[in-house]
């Protein structure tokens, strides 16, 4: 894969190439390529932008920048451009799978107001924001895209279950996680973790990530009852309904309980 920033600061992104996700660029033979939109400013000063029509404050990128900007990128297919504004949809995981199967992808950091428009209408494939936060560009969530992508590409983790594992990868938030000592501020190891029974240890952690998406992501969890809850074995699908009913919280699975189809309509 080859990425393309095009930045008014190259420099941020050298903090691509660090850490496990920087295996991609240092050691798997993947791109990471930065380029000024300076050079391609149509005026001695290098000055990429102007102001607003019709008046306020900030300033914009001019459209035929990005323009003769991506005009000299290679060009390679498939390929996405993408553009990161707060006025867009956040990042999620499924386009963080889909961006990891191109050959390219151009990240499109602007600053102050932005993009004009009619770039955007013509040169961008999709815009993206990091949610509800208003950030100085567009740098810092390019950043975050590179490294949630490069997990995605094979070797660049050590562990493969690693990414498979992770928050929204299965649906739901990721379980909570322990490790030495066994005590700490009074505070143990949930017992389950430390006994043993593998089978255990898994339904306890699909539980918590069950529990935590319920509490802190609603939306998600009602999703992963409509879409993915289903295909579940028994019980997982009892799990389930242990977060949904907590009076059962310490219950084992009945015996002869159908799956939550029929729960839904009928207590066990």
């Amino acid at each position: 894969m080859r990425f393309d920033i095009l930045t008014l600061f190259p420099e941020y992104f050298e903090a691509a190439r660090l850490g496990i996700t920087g295996r991609a660029f240092r050691e798997l033979g993947h791109g990471l390529h930065t380029h000024s939109y300076r050079p391609f400013a149509g005026n001695t000063f290098g000055h990429v932008d102007d102001a607003p029509f019709g008046g306020g404050p900030g300033m914009v990128l001019r459209p035929e920048v990005l323009q003769t900007a991506l005009d000299s990128l290679p060009r390679l297919e498939p390929r996405r451009v993408i553009h990161f504004t707060p006025a867009a949809p956040p990042l999620t995981h499924a386009k963080v799978l889909e961006l990891a199967t191109q050959a390219q992808v151009v990240l499109v950091c602007t600053r102050y107001e932005g993009l004009d428009q009619r770039a955007v209408e013509a040169l961008v494939d999709e815009e993206f924001s990091l949610g509800e936060a208003v950030l100085s560009g567009g740098e810092l969530p390019a950043l975050c895209l590179i490294d949630a992508v490069c997990r995605w590409l094979p070797g660049v983790l050590g562990n493969a279950e690693s990414a498979e594992q992770d928050s929204f990868a299965t649906g739901l938030l990721d379980h909570p996680h322990y490790t030495r000592p066994e005590i700490w501020a009074d505070r143990p190891v949930p017992e389950v973790l430390r006994g043993g029974n593998h089978e255990a240890v898994r339904l306890w952690r699909l539980r918590e990530a069950m529990a935590r998406t319920r509490r802190l992501r609603p939306d998600l969890w009602t999703r992963f009852l409509q879409e993915r809850l289903p295909a579940l074995p028994r019980p997982d699908q009892w799990v389930a309904w242990q977060v949904e009913h907590p009076e059962t919280w310490d219950q084992p699975k009945p015996k002869g309980w159908k799956g939550w189809p029929t729960a839904h309509r009928e207590q066990p």
